[in-house]
């Protein structure tokens, strides 16, 4: 509003310094009185007030137009302009965010780095006395891990070079830069011949309010050639600004969605490598502990390879035979923890499970042991258990 009412003091007072000027025609004011304006004046207030309310444009200039030609030439410079800008503005956005990308990913790939060497260096030194099964794991993960940040810092170097580095230099380009020179050139142009236009009609209002003056007639032909002059070059330069302004849009449209595509490919190849390389890792660390699973870790008895348990009447034949000598209390009983495993393949044989008890009875040349777990008797490995001869009461509860 204050904008506002400035303008209309500043109308006011040109009214006023017209009033002087002598003026075919009055008008009268109610019963105030008369006064004379001249048609001069009334032209100048007529594009002052259009100038101020007449809707706005690039530059801030969308005041008296030629023709229709230069009008749709200022038109299509002002879409021209506000597209430019907006472009110009997305590349800078899709700078600074990759560049902060980049920032945070120099960071991951720091702390990733560190990861796979602590993982190596715990896999290489292979202080686990009871075996080399993490350590494997670990150097299996340091290895991946340290391929997966070199697969990082390939992609933010690509985003750095394929992405970054030309929309910035499209940003600060000077085709861009000149390409806005020339519409704002363009611009003042436009400014001038508007102004130029006002002072030729001042000029044409006093020739015909003092027809036959010379001189009058001499300073109008110089105003109205000026004014021409101006139209021919605003029209030259308008469509030099237009053929610019054009060609750096179809530059930023046509570099920035090449850059975004480049982007995409480089975050596509950089997953699909990463994906690949977990992949891997995981089979390598999946088939180790299937492996520990399926066979314990310490060397055991293959039973596949062993004899069959002996008969029962066979050795119920040695028992006798021993009772009979006077020699059972010679060979003892005594009991033994379960240390690996066992399925049993027939009636005959025991199903032992890791820290069990078995009181074992007898113990036979080829490695099979008969004894009783659980209150069941039978033969099993004598390999998969170890002797105890201190068990704790409860422990011995289990066994029968």
């Amino acid at each position: 509003m204050e904008a506002i009412r400035k303008q209309a003091t500043k109308l006011r007072e040109q009214v006023a310094r017209q009033q002087q000027c002598t003026c075919k025609g009055t008008y009268n004011i109610g019963s105030e009185g008369v006064f004379s304006i001249s048609s001069a004046a009334v032209m100048i207030v007529g594009f002052a007030v259009f100038k101020q309310f007449g809707g706005g444009g690039y530059g801030g200039s969308d005041n008296v137009v030629t023709d229709e030609a230069e009008l749709h030439q200022h038109q299509r410079l002002e879409r021209l302009y506000i597209s430019t800008r907006a472009g110009k503005h997305f590349q800078r956005d899709i700078v600074r965010g990759v560049e902060g990308y980049i920032v945070t990913g120099s960071k991951q790939v720091e702390i990733g780095t560190k990861l796979s060497e602590d993982s190596r260096k715990y896999g290489s030194d292979n202080t686990c006395t009871s075996g080399n099964t993490l350590s494997k794991a670990a150097l299996s993960y340091g290895r991946a891990r340290a391929q997966m940040e070199k697969e990082r810092g390939n992609l933010l170097k690509a985003l750095g070079t394929q992405v970054a580095e030309p929309l910035r230099a499209m940003v600060l380009g000077a085709p861009l830069d000149d390409a806005r020179h020339l519409a704002q050139r363009y611009d003042r142009m436009r400014q001038e011949a508007e102004a130029q236009a006002i002072e030729v009609s001042k000029r044409q209002a006093k020739v015909r309010e003092t027809p036959g003056n010379p001189d009058l007639a001499l300073k109008l032909d110089a105003a109205e050639v000026k004014l021409h002059d101006l139209k021919s070059n605003m029209a030259i330069l308008g469509k030099e600004a237009a053929a610019a302004m054009a060609a750096v849009e179809s530059q930023q449209q046509r570099l920035t969605l090449q850059r975004l595509i480049a982007m995409v490919e480089a975050e596509r190849t950089y997953h699909q490598r990463v994906l690949q390389i977990l992949g891997q890792l995981e089979g390598e660390m999946l088939s180790e502990r299937q492996r520990i699973e399926a066979a314990p870790t310490a060397p055991t008895p293959s039973v596949d390879t062993m004899p069959p348990p002996p008969a029962y009447e066979e050795v119920n034949g040695i028992y006798a035979s021993q009772t009979h000598n006077g020699s059972t209390d010679a060979m003892g009983y005594f009991l033994g923890e379960v240390v690996h495993p066992y399925q049993a393949e027939s009636d005959v044989e025991l199903t032992l499970s890791v820290g069990d008890y078995v009181v074992v009875r007898k113990v036979t040349n080829n490695g099979w042991a008969e004894g009783e777990c659980k209150g069941k008797a039978g033969w099993f490995p004598f390999g998969y258990i170890e002797r105890r001869d201190r068990v704790l009461a409860s422990k011995m509860a289990e066994v029968f």
